[in-house]
């Protein structure tokens, strides 16, 4: 998606009422040009970025807790290894409700 999106996406959550849970909510925008052949590519590592997150998540000593400090961590990991090979522009925010 475009920043504006992220963007409008962390406002309207953070606009909204919290619910009793107040569970935490790891928004991720990957940064895509707008064509089928950077949607194909960005599609497949927006999904291994899925794989690792919900990998660290399922570890008992973090759990989906845990990924609240994880998550930096692995993003950034991520995207310095990335941008090898792809360049690639990663936004992330925690929000809660």
């Amino acid at each position: 998606f475009e920043e504006r999106i992220f963007d409008a996406v962390v406002d309207d959550l953070q606009t909204r009422e919290p619910t009793e849970d107040f569970d935490p909510i790891h928004v991720i925008c990957l940064d895509t040009k707008d064509n089928p052949q950077e949607a194909k590519i960005q599609g497949r590592i927006a999904l291994e970025l899925c794989w690792l997150l919900e990998m660290k998540s399922k570890e008992p000593e973090v759990g989906k807790q845990g990924l609240v400090l994880e998550a930096p961590l692995i993003l950034h990991a991520f995207q310095e290894q990335r941008m090898v090979h792809t360049p690639i522009k990663v936004l992330y925010q925690l929000c809660y409700l």
